[in-house]
């Protein structure tokens, strides 16, 4: 055996894939899995690629093969299966041995478990891993959190399985307790945003500018090359041009479209229903954000947009009865198409100042002791979210670690500024085209917000003191007041 080894436990596609990642890096692996098939199938997959690896469905033989003190990866789904095998496994392991979940559990699971098996003498991380399932196989970003001492021990094995950026590893340990789960939680509720804001582009330039697939991808492809380089503007533009293909099954859709038999010449994406489904780890952003009082509107609107999309027979029935939106923008369309494209750079960089000042607070909060330019810097590769914009943020916190919020750092407030036009340009057109952009306007309305120095709050306190004797502060003394208010004579 090589110093560095790694058992995996759960042999699906991200497990069998990140296992295989860790044999190309020198490491030696052994896995475990309940199905015979499982096992099978990653032993021959291993022996393809010149790997010999030990697999079994058997716990102990598994645990046998490896050396002291352990270092056990467990890729199963999250939740219940997550504490089934922590349940079989704490038993049969020694003081020292780690345990890394490296599924999307939710954080205060997470923090449970870390408790739990600290108070057995093991170690426990939780670790977030982004980039799919070719990311697993070739170099994701990956988030640990938890104690420093076992870090130490598998960071060599970590850091060479992760994403490189200019040779820089896209993993690091990154705080306390189940850090690097709420890290994970978090960038998944940005890359909700993104998406949803990427879909309203989509939409404005399909319906609102009546542009052709090909069109839109080309469009998806410059922006792609410029400020806005990202994975998820890069997949969009390939997206776009995706013809259909022979083997996709027409499928009846509510009223009366039904995609013909014969796709030549079509593109796949205009066969895909418009309903888009979720995990949950958007829907866990918004509410601890809302926990902890942090607004992160863009995030939350981008999972409403979800649940509404669900409602696609109801929105068929609406469509019938209310009416459809005009559709098409006033004007020209290519003003629309050259407003969109720093429309979106302003809303991309709102809905990351989101996501980081909900990682600051929470760091705070639950002693997570984050370092934000260390969160950028592994986001910079290998994640879905990665983006040229994240060296210019990693910079940021590397040059001011308390930045309260990214909007207030001069690099990028200098791009912001400059671009906020265009945001407020696109907001308006869509609604008087009556399409529907709602991260592109909640976005735009938190710009607005924060910048504002003052907000008709003072309103809502007094409300909430005519009918509650809630109290209220004064801009004129110090401490909270109750007032005697007329009656309204109701």
């Amino acid at each position: 055996m090589s110093q560095h080894h790694l058992g995996v436990v759960g042999l699906g596609v991200m497990g069998r894939n990140l296992a295989l990642n860790a044999l190309d890096a020198g490491v030696d692996v052994s896995g475990t899995d309940l199905g015979e098939d499982a096992v099978r199938g990653f032993e021959d997959e291993a022996a393809q690629d010149g790997h010999q690896v030990t697999a079994s469905t058997d716990l102990d033989a598994f645990l046998d093969a490896l050396p002291r003190p352990r270092n056990v990866l467990v890729m199963v789904p999250a939740g219940a299966p997550v504490d089934a095998v922590l349940k079989s496994l704490a038993p049969k392991l020694a003081e020292g041995d780690l345990v890394i979940d490296g599924g999307n559990s939710f954080f205060k699971d997470t923090q449970r478990r870390h408790d739990e098996m600290a108070a057995k003498g093991l170690h426990f991380f939780g670790m977030g891993v982004s980039g799919g399932e070719d990311g697993a196989r070739h170099g994701p970003s990956m988030m640990p959190g938890g104690p420093k001492e076992p870090y130490a021990r598998v960071a060599p094995i970590l850091e060479a399985m992760a994403a490189k950026v200019d040779g820089d590893p896209c993993v690091a340990h990154l705080g306390n307790g189940a850090s690097g789960h709420y890290v994970k939680m978090v960038h998944n509720g940005i890359e909700y945003g993104l998406m949803q804001l990427l879909a309203e582009a989509y939409d404005l330039m399909k319906r609102g500018a009546g542009l052709s697939n090909d069109r839109m991808g080309d469009q998806f492809a410059e922006w792609d090359a410029g400020e806005l380089q990202s994975y998820l503007v890069g997949i969009t533009a390939h997206i776009l041009r995706q013809p259909a293909v022979v083997d996709v099954q027409p499928h009846e859709m509510p009223g009366d479209e039904t995609p013909p038999e014969n796709m030549t010449g079509k593109y796949l994406l205009d066969f895909i229903l418009d309903t888009a489904s979720q995990k949950g780890t958007g829907k866990w952003t918004s509410q601890d954000a809302l926990d902890l009082g942090v607004p992160t509107p863009t995030i939350d609107v981008a999972v409403t947009a979800r649940y509404l999309s669900a409602l696609k027979q109801e929105r068929v029935a609406a469509s019938a009865l209310l009416g459809k939106p005009a559709g098409r923008v006033p004007g020209d369309p290519e003003e629309l198409v050259s407003a969109l494209g720093d429309a979106l750079l302003a809303a991309f960089l709102v809905t990351y100042a989101q996501g980081f000042a909900l990682l600051k607070r929470a760091s705070d909060a639950y002693e997570f002791d984050l370092h934000l330019e260390t969160a950028a810097r592994i986001w910079r590769g290998g994640c879905i979210i990665r983006s040229d914009l994240l060296e210019t943020f990693r910079e940021a916190f590397r040059a001011d670690p308390d930045l309260p919020n990214l909007l207030v750092a001069p690099a990028v407030s200098e791009k912001l500024i400059g671009h906020r036009g265009a945001l407020r340009k696109a907001v308006v057109l869509a609604a008087q085209a009556g399409i529907p952009t709602p991260c592109l306007s909640s976005t735009l309305d938190y710009l607005d917000a924060y910048r504002s120095e003052w907000l008709p709050a003072n309103l809502i306190a007094a409300q909430r003191d005519y009918f509650g004797a809630h109290t209220f502060a004064r801009i004129d003394e110090e401490g909270m007041h109750h007032a005697q208010w007329e009656p309204a004579g109701l």
